[in-house]
């Protein structure tokens, strides 16, 4: 019913009668559809939709400014609406559902400077749509805050001598389209200070997964905080991938050890992006990252295969938090070898192997029931899901 009144397919009256807020319609419904009348065609139809839309109470426009299913056209009409209290600014501002332009527009015309910290805080929009920059640096309500944030980020992402930029025009024009997009956003600094060009290509023959395939919806906003590190962490986490990977696979090939110099020495916001879009050989090292975000972000891209996760299930060195989310995943709990590596690993969370524990084999379970290597409580269940099964 909205699409058919919002493209004018629905006969005139029913579109009237949508206008004057006569219609059975959700809340957000009816404002996706009033915001989309009120540029009607029809003077009679956009008179009535813009004068239901006055009618709105604050509360109501509150509730839809903070809903994640929130159509954007609505947020955006929120985001440009004059008047608005603070506090609906604040929650549009962070609905991940604005469009881009209307906070821009936001940025261009508020005068409190809070809600110009507020829309700096958000790294990713700001680099995905530089005229918020812009936006914020010429509004003179802006705070030495939002100007700093603002300031950096153009800094970082658009302004460098050999940027990001300037490489991803090199894949772009290679036909390295993945790659490409991966540098378009990438800071390349880390530990060794900024990527060189040869790394730069050398990391190009890793990256396979193009912006299209990605969903990065399983990352919140704020879990960004935890993608800063010192220099010491940075040392460490490479240590360790290497003390890990001889442990594994012996002896590294000297091919092997310079790929991996490159990756860890990017920092965590870049080595996250990597996990995401990289190879097979890519995500076999970034898997063993001591940050939790980027280790993740392995498991989140799509090209992953189940061979991979079931090895990965078996790993003894990968993040708890890796395990558990694979322990979630309904396609991956089907198949018998990842749950049953999940069973028997010792980081693998409590309560998520005892989740498991029923669709493990009898057999299996008292192995596990035997091995001194996963927990006290794990065992004890295992025993008592076995006695249960043969009677006893």
């Amino acid at each position: 019913m909205v699409e058919a009144i919002i493209s004018g397919t629905a006969p005139q009256p029913a579109r009237l009668a949508a206008a004057r807020g006569l219609l059975p319609l959700p809340q957000n419904d009816l404002l996706e559809v009033l915001v989309a009348l009120r540029e009607a065609g029809d003077a009679e139809i956009a008179e009535a939709a813009a004068s239901t839309l006055e009618s709105q109470t604050k509360e109501e426009f509150l509730i839809a400014a903070k809903a994640d299913d929130t159509s954007p056209s609505v947020l955006g009409f929120l985001a440009t609406a004059t008047g608005n209290e603070r506090e609906l600014n604040e929650a549009v501002i962070l609905n991940r559902n604005t469009p881009d332009r209307a906070i821009a527009a936001l940025a261009n015309t508020t005068i409190d400077g809070s809600l110009l910290e507020l829309i700096a805080i958000n790294q990713q929009r700001l680099v995905r749509s530089p005229e918020i920059i812009d936006a914020i640096l010429q509004n003179a309500a802006r705070t030495n805050e939002a100007e700093r944030r603002a300031r950096e980020t153009r800094r970082e992402f658009f302004e460098k001598e050999r940027g990001a930029q300037q490489i991803a025009e090199e894949l772009r024009a290679r036909g390295k389209t993945a790659a490409a997009e991966f540098f378009e956003t990438a800071e390349l600094t880390g530990a060794a200070g900024e990527l060189s060009l040869d790394d730069a290509w050398l990391l190009a023959q890793h990256i396979e997964v193009s912006d299209a395939e990605l969903d990065d919806s399983w990352l919140p906003s704020e879990r960004y905080e935890e993608l800063t590190e010192t220099e010491e962490q940075i040392a460490a986490n490479i240590k360790r991938i290497f003390e890990t990977e001889r442990v594994e696979t012996g002896e590294i090939s000297p091919e092997r050890v310079s790929l991996i110099r490159r990756i860890m020495f990017m920092n965590a916001r870049d080595r996250m992006k990597l996990a995401m879009k990289g190879d097979r050989e890519a995500r076999s090292i970034l898997i063993r990252d001591s940050n939790r975000v980027v280790s993740t972000a392995v498991i989140n891209n799509p090209r992953i295969t189940d061979h991979e996760i079931e090895n990965i299930a078996a790993m003894r060195t990968v993040a708890d938090e890796v395990l558990r989310i694979i322990s979630l995943n309904r396609a991956w709990a089907r198949s018998y070898p990842i749950i049953h590596n999940l069973a028997r690993n010792p980081r693998t969370p409590i309560p998520s192997v005892v989740g498991i524990l029923p669709r493990i084999h009898t057999k299996d379970l008292k192995n596990l029931s035997q091995n001194r290597n996963v927990s006290e409580a794990v065992r004890r269940q295992a025993t008592r899901l076995s006695q249960a099964r043969s009677g006893q």
